[in-house]
């Protein structure tokens, strides 16, 4: 048994785990440290974070990317120079070496909760018993793909979550689906890669970030669009300082802001790669999508009439959505008393769910606490308060 079980070891499970090992509050940890950003982000892609707000959240001295820079000899600027992904990775597994190395590199197979708490079976066997459970688990379980595509074979459609190494892709035609940043990323890397890259979007442009003026930016730019680790602007603003109020807000408004805030809009310095060897269809919507021998046909629709569209493979860059019934390691009875809206769970000032004991950070929180928990650095406010929240329980019950 164990007072405290944290699932998932990305950045959010990884932080709260470093917090409570400071508190020395009794909890394991599940979990394949650093999955996603190691195999499921295409290699040589950059953060879109900026590097102030691109670190791991640890209450110990030398925690946070630039120290971890600093260390090692690194270029480092807290909003001028890109944040490579082989770096920020380098960073992570460093973080969780020294500040939780009581990761259990297992897999949580089956959770449900009965009297003496939730039950707990990993993939090797062992059933384990907490008074307390974390879902910190990250985006791969939620990823998105248009019903137009469903029907297509996995030998020509995954979703971009499948890929790290895109080498295998050269000397093929590939087409990508979606404008966002995930969109820009691989279609770039693809065609770095040696593919014929397109990107189908139903939006009219591809939106990139603008680039910091040279001698930074006045103060009155900076007070009308205050700079946060999530976007520039005073909504933004808001939304990063004051995350516990965003689910005081009327439900319907709130999923518009998790659905709207910021939108799909790419780091200025993927602009010119992305331009130098990506061809765009835009304003396209899939009608349809068969299979054509080999390859894989769309029919889109178009301001200018129907155009059919033939590739090898199609890679959906169509983004995530935190759907608790996703989570299939979770009995059926468990996602069944979760009090959900829009699919993600309701939950308290404390992240605890509707179910005792049941919390949740990190994407799945979004309708609770904003578009904050769409980003790493919302680890920076969910990891002291969830560990405070987990310390005071887990005292009351001993």
């Amino acid at each position: 048994m164990t007072r405290v079980a944290i699932i998932g070891a990305g950045p959010y499970g990884l932080s709260i785990a470093a917090h409570l090992r400071s508190l020395g509050v009794p909890h394991r940890i599940f979990g394949t440290p650093l999955d996603t950003w190691l195999r499921h982000m295409p290699a040589g892609m950059s953060l879109k974070s900026d590097g102030f707000a691109s670190s791991l959240s640890s209450p110990e001295p030398g925690s946070r990317l630039s120290a971890y820079c600093e260390e090692n000899g690194i270029a480092y600027d807290d909003t001028a120079i890109p944040v490579e992904l082989d770096v920020f990775t380098s960073y992570a597994v460093d973080f969780q070496k020294r500040f939780v190395p009581q990761v259990e590199d297992r897999q949580v197979i089956a959770l449900d909760k009965g009297a003496e708490g939730f039950t707990l079976k990993l993939d090797d066997g062992e059933t384990l018993t907490a008074e307390l459970v974390v879902a910190a688990v990250g985006i791969t379980h939620f990823a998105r793909m248009p019903q137009e595509l469903a029907g297509l074979p996995a030998n020509l459609v995954s979703h971009a979550s499948a890929h790290h190494d895109l080498s295998g892709f050269a000397g093929r035609d590939v087409t990508v689906i979606g404008a966002g940043s995930s969109a820009v990323d691989i279609a770039a890397l693809l065609a770095e890669a040696g593919a014929n890259t397109s990107l189908v979007a139903r939006r009219d442009r591809v939106k990139f970030a603008s680039a910091q003026p040279h001698g930074g930016r006045s103060l009155y730019q900076r007070l009308r669009h205050p700079s946060t680790g999530i976007g520039p602007g005073l909504r933004s603003w808001i939304f990063q300082k004051r995350p516990n109020l965003f689910r005081f807000l009327p439900s319907g408004l709130r999923v518009k802001i998790i659905r709207r805030h910021l939108g799909p809009s790419s780091a200025w310095w993927m602009k010119p790669r992305f331009d130098a060897t990506v061809s765009t269809t835009l304003s396209a919507v899939i009608e349809q999508a068969t299979v054509d021998g080999s390859k894989a046909k769309l029919v889109l629709r178009t301001p200018h009439g129907k155009v059919e569209h033939v590739t090898d493979h199609i890679i959906a860059a169509t983004g995530y959505w935190p759907d608790v019934q996703r989570l299939e390691f979770f009995s059926d009875s468990l996602r069944t008393a979760i009090r959900t809206h829009e699919r993600m769970p309701v939950l308290s000032g404390g992240f605890e769910s509707s179910v005792r004991g049941l919390y949740f950070v990190g994407p799945p929180a979004a309708n609770s606490f904003g578009p904050l928990m769409r980003f790493m650095v919302g680890a920076e406010y969910v990891a002291p308060r969830v560990a405070r929240v987990l310390a005071r329980r887990a005292a009351a019950t001993r």
